[in-house]
């Protein structure tokens, strides 16, 4: 399935080949082939991006508390 995000990237990155198509410019289908290029692009794009930041804020806190050479300790050492 493709993301929404994918969809709003690759419209905005063939958006000028889709004015020229909606003005009568350029043929509808070859806008519609740089679109489907885009869609590919993006997704690429896209996944790179999660695959970038997916580890971002899933650190887990240590079980064992750090301590400082200063801190007492609990052993008498």
């Amino acid at each position: 399935m493709i993301r929404p995000s994918v969809v709003l990237l690759a419209t905005l990155m063939a958006s000028p080949s889709l004015y020229l198509a909606f003005t009568e410019q350029l043929p509808v289908q070859d806008a519609l082939g740089r679109f489907l290029l885009a869609v590919a692009v993006a997704a690429v794009m896209m996944a790179g991006l999660r695959f970038l930041t997916a580890t971002y804020g899933t650190r887990q806190e240590r079980r064992i508390p750090l301590r400082r050479r200063t801190d007492e300790t609990t052993d008498g050492g």
